[in-house]
């Protein structure tokens, strides 16, 4: 029997799996653990499943000369020093296709959210400023028919175009690599970044965080964008210069935006928070029953399988079993 760290209470099916086999010290707070107390706790765990909050660096992994798995609740993995694991044998475990649907279903919530002024409307009724119907309350802007760009055309940037689809939008598209398939199936067209910018009425976000990705919509992405446009991030809160966001939606370079996640999360930038044209949703693009139950039993399984000295399902670094064992 194991010892397993799990840095945050997860959905009972995952913490079951895992009480079934080892032994679990678990963290009950509601806010991300510390980095120190994550360190006081991994000192004699084996196994380690972790949240994307959670910094799993060389000196949490110096902390924890016992490790033999890890397994992140999330899809990305960006928190975790990979190379540092891999050298030590460690396999890591993460969730990816099982959240796909769940947060384009979010993304497009808060692009129709911001368009519509959604949120602007449910607090003026609340407030008791509503004083019926008139032809300019609360103007917005369509969403049928105008143009999409997606920024990142994995699986959620597919689902994005999937739905845009019946909503009869051009769909333009930019990545690393072009889709023939995707583009067969949705009518999408790529484009280099800077033409997706300036003709998309709504741009998408479905990245992940890398170097070349930091702050990829910044003051110089944000003026290529019409003054009509929409920005919506569902993808990596430092893929998108907040500072620079601000600007721009106080003076109207772009006409609104929509995120779940954030430069500094949980902390926002200084004047986004008072901004009426943002949309801010609290990184619950997963946020389902089902999904997050999913997720659960996923991560919960890639530990135990780790743990068995076997490759996880779902793994970011299959070699490191080959490091172990070379």
């Amino acid at each position: 029997m194991a010892r397993i760290y799990l840095t945050r209470e997860i959905p009972e099916g995952g913490i079951a799996m895992l009480e079934e086999e080892h032994e679990l010290d678990v963290y009950r707070g509601d806010e991300p653990p510390a980095k120190q107390e994550i360190i006081e706790h991994v000192n004699d765990a084996e196994g380690l499943l972790c949240l994307l909050t959670d910094p799993i660096d060389r000196e949490v992994l110096d902390a924890a000369p016992h490790l033999r798995a890890i397994s992140t609740y999330a899809v990305g993995y960006d928190n975790i020093d990979v190379g540092e694991a891999t050298r030590r044998g460690i396999p890591i475990g993460h969730t990816p296709g099982v959240l796909t649907e769940t947060t384009a279903d979010l993304a497009w919530a808060l692009l129709m959210a911001a368009a519509r002024r959604i949120p602007e409307g449910d607090d003026m009724v609340r407030r008791g400023d509503f004083k019926g119907w008139g032809p300019k309350v609360l103007l917005g802007s369509d969403v049928y028919g105008k143009t999409l760009g997606i920024i990142g055309a994995g699986r959620i940037g597919q689902a994005m175009a999937r739905r845009a689809m019946g909503f009869d939008m051009d769909i333009l598209y930019h990545s690393r690599t072009r889709k023939p398939s995707f583009e067969a199936e949705c009518n999408a067209r790529y484009v280099e970044l800077d033409e997706l910018l300036a003709a998309a009425d709504y741009v998408t976000l479905h990245v992940p965080l890398t170097d070349d990705t930091y702050h990829l919509i910044g003051q110089a992405a944000l003026a290529a964008m019409k003054d009509t446009a929409y920005l919506v991030n569902t993808a990596r809160g430092e893929c998108v210069d907040e500072a620079a966001l601000v600007t721009a939606l106080k003076n109207g370079d772009i006409a609104g935006a929509a995120l779940d996640v954030f430069e500094h999360e949980p902390a926002l930038t200084e004047g986004l928070a008072s901004l009426d044209n943002v949309v801010l949703a609290p990184h619950a693009g997963s946020a389902s029953i089902e999904t997050r139950t999913e997720m659960a039993e996923i991560a919960a399984s890639n530990l135990l399988v780790g743990l068995r000295g076997e490759t996880p399902r779902y793994c970011v670094n299959p070699e490191a079993l080959e490091q172990k064992t070379g």
